[in-house]
């Protein structure tokens, strides 16, 4: 077993052993069911990670979040899962919620501001051009053209315009969508992202643009971050680096977004009691923070991998919790039209984006 699993299964452990007790101490009547919800969704986390390594499976570049999530999805559908989550309902929503949170927050250890400077301004004007371009059109094509609910079309074009199944969890953290419209939205970012890793390639040479200018392109369109490392490794090593910076000032974008989300989602509920209030994500402002302190403070190496690693794991227990809920039943009443609207969402990406990329950076 290589180093980096056997670290991830090391803090998952220390990871619920620290916090059950602190959790458990105001649940005493439900001390043994938030423990059956934590260890399921750890154990499903590590397997999950583990899977995703397997040769010839490793190379398809699903992130440790969508794989976890899809072995979450047909552990929960097999017999008898049903009661088993029933008994383990208490650590499973702790794990979509908090553990979610935490595991947002600790990503911002990932970026930097200097990541920004490195490309200059018309690198975040070309994201937040995409990203705005993907969420207002993609919004109104799922609503209104495809009469989608709100929940899943939001759900699907945050896939889409921003980081994958990781803005998918933070919208529907801030929005507190139902399981099966994330896990739904996922399935988009799996589907599409995976498409794009065998497309962008093939592409590359009848661009006419040179590696650094492709590598923005992929940064700006592709949707998970492993999938931007995928494509731009297949492309070349200048293509690469370009594509990593422009994904993760892509990521920076999350926070803004989450903060004008959650406003608008209460105004649109301001008939619900419960809705009322002005949604502030937390979990968006400690992702922020996190950034600024990583940006200002260079902590050891081994500690600041560690909590990278925490993170992550915090992430995909959320998702193996998430998708052990999520019915096939459920999945199969939202149809085939979140697909057909991510493939919209996909052809915008690839055509807008390659007007994007030429007119702001061709010259």
């Amino acid at each position: 077993m290589s180093v980096f699993p056997f670290s991830y299964i090391v803090i998952t452990i220390f990871y619920t052993l620290d916090t059950l007790p602190l959790i458990c101490a105001h649940h005493k009547q439900g001390h043994s069911i938030m423990w059956q919800g934590l260890i399921l969704s750890a154990a499903l986390s590590v397997v999950g990670h583990l899977v995703i390594q397997i040769p010839g499976i490793r190379e398809l570049g699903i992130s440790p979040l969508v794989g976890t999530l899809l072995l979450g999805f047909a552990a929960g559908n097999l017999p008898g899962a049903a009661r088993v989550a029933t008994s383990a309902q208490a650590g499973l929503k702790f794990a979509t919620r908090w553990l979610l949170r935490g595991g947002i927050v600790l990503f911002g250890l990932s970026l930097t501001w200097q990541q920004i400077a490195m490309l200059g301004p018309r690198i975040l004007l070309l994201d937040v051009l995409m990203v705005a371009m993907v969420m207002l059109i993609g919004y109104q094509i799922g609503t209104r053209m495809l009469g989608l609910d709100r929940e899943t079309a939001l759900l699907t074009c945050a896939g889409s315009a921003i980081c994958g199944a990781a803005a998918v969890l933070a919208t529907e953290a801030t929005i507190r969508a139902r399981a099966s419209s994330t896990a739904m939205a996922v399935a988009t970012v799996v589907l599409f992202g995976s498409l794009a890793m065998f497309i962008y390639p093939l592409l590359y040479p009848l661009t006419g643009f040179d590696e650094q200018l492709f590598g923005a392109y992929i940064g700006a369109t592709v949707h998970e971050v492993a999938q931007v490392v995928a494509v731009g490794g297949a492309v070349g090593p200048d293509a690469l680096d370009t594509a990593v910076i422009v994904k993760l000032v892509r990521v920076m974008l999350l926070v803004p977004f989450l903060l004008l989300v959650g406003r608008w989602w209460s105004s649109c509920n301001e008939d619900d009691s419960q809705a009322m209030r002005i949604t502030i994500p937390w979990f968006a402002l400690g992702f922020l923070l996190m950034v600024v302190f990583n940006s200002l403070v260079r902590l050891p190496d081994v500690l600041h991998h560690n909590l990278i690693l925490g993170g992550q794991m915090g992430m995909t227990m959320a998702m193996a919790a998430l998708g052990y809920e999520t019915r096939f039943d459920r999945l199969a009443a939202l149809g085939i039209r979140p697909f057909i609207l991510a493939l919209c969402l996909f052809f915008l990406l690839t055509g807008f984006g390659l007007i994007a990329v030429r007119t702001l950076l061709g010259n």
